[in-house]
């Protein structure tokens, strides 16, 4: 989100909780930020200098190994997620089939 004073400034969040804290400080602290917020739901959306600055940085970004052994489990939740057949995808968010103690872990 643009923000924190100066034009031309940005903070990235990970989290919706993460950028209710960050909004809430800006505001205590009399600062303004561009509306609406930017969301970003894959890498293609963003420009080269977001890339640079988010996932290409060694100091910002979150990598995680995936290893032979999570090769079929990977792949599964793949199909499941990105799959042409909607209907699992449906069903597994509808019944919130989310282990939300594990997502980006």
């Amino acid at each position: 989100m643009g923000g924190g004073g100066k034009k031309g400034q940005y903070i990235y969040t990970y989290s919706d909780d993460e950028m209710k804290k960050i909004t809430a400080d800006l505001k205590k602290n009399g600062k303004k930020w561009k509306e609406p917020i930017q969301r970003y739901k894959g890498l293609g959306e963003m420009d080269a200098d977001q890339l640079r600055e988010t996932t290409m940085d060694p100091d910002a970004r979150t990598l995680r190994r995936i290893t032979v052994s999570d090769a079929t489990s990977a792949e599964a939740m793949f199909e499941l997620l990105m799959g042409s057949d909607v209907a699992p995808r449906k069903e597994f968010i509808a019944n919130a089939e989310i282990d939300r103690d594990h997502i980006d872990a």
